[in-house]
């Protein structure tokens, strides 16, 4: 069994529960993720991991968003009708469309010149490299795209390239993430103490 769009404390709950009971545990935990939507690494995506949960990701491309076809005309979200149009009216309306997600689009556009690569190709690349994520479910509508998103396999982040993608999508970590980050915390809970790996 799998479950969606469902906060981590109810899934954990419905977990727990099962483990108690016997029953046939969650095997799969599906969530929106994406460069631009990245809210499931507060607590989602951790709690799948320490219950063995596989994170099957949709929209990673956030609804076409990061595919570089959109611009800052598209803003405000008109539709002439045509199935292009109303998808991006549908986007707009979803509240994808926006200066933040656009400018997040521009650095997978400019990684993805860079690598010679596409920039869908470039933001599926980076949802794989999250170890937490099993597989994205990509929604290609013509064998192009999906030709052109299994070449997401072959895509080789750098350091430098992961450090700027992750700084333009970046999202307020919320309470209590960014207390526990912070130094304040930090320092009470841990002091001057270094944990050293092991030899």
């Amino acid at each position: 069994m799998a479950i969606s769009n469902a906060p981590a404390w109810q899934v954990s709950r419905m977990q727990a529960i099962a483990d108690l009971c016997g029953w046939s545990p969650l095997v799969a935990l599906q969530i929106e993720y994406s460069l631009i939507q990245r809210a499931g690494e507060h607590d989602l995506i951790p709690m799948a991991g320490e219950m063995g949960l596989g994170v099957v990701p949709y929209s990673p491309m956030g609804g076409g968003v990061l595919t570089g076809k959109y611009s800052r005309d598209d803003l405000t979200g008109t539709s002439t009708g045509s199935e292009e149009s109303t998808r991006k009216s549908l986007n707009h309306t979803l509240g994808w469309v926006t200066e933040r997600t656009l400018a997040v689009a521009d650095m997978v556009k400019e990684v993805a010149t860079e690598l010679g690569r596409t920039p869908a190709q470039v933001a599926l690349a980076w949802t794989l490299q999250n170890p937490g994520v099993t597989a994205p479910i990509i929604g290609a509508r013509t064998s192009t795209q999906l030709e052109d998103n299994l070449g997401a396999l072959e895509v080789d982040l750098t350091a430098s390239h992961l450090a700027r993608l992750d700084e333009a999508g970046a999202i307020y970590l919320g309470y209590p993430h960014a207390f526990l980050a912070g130094d304040f915390a930090r320092t009470q809970t841990q002091g001057d103490l270094k944990i050293e790996a092991r030899g």
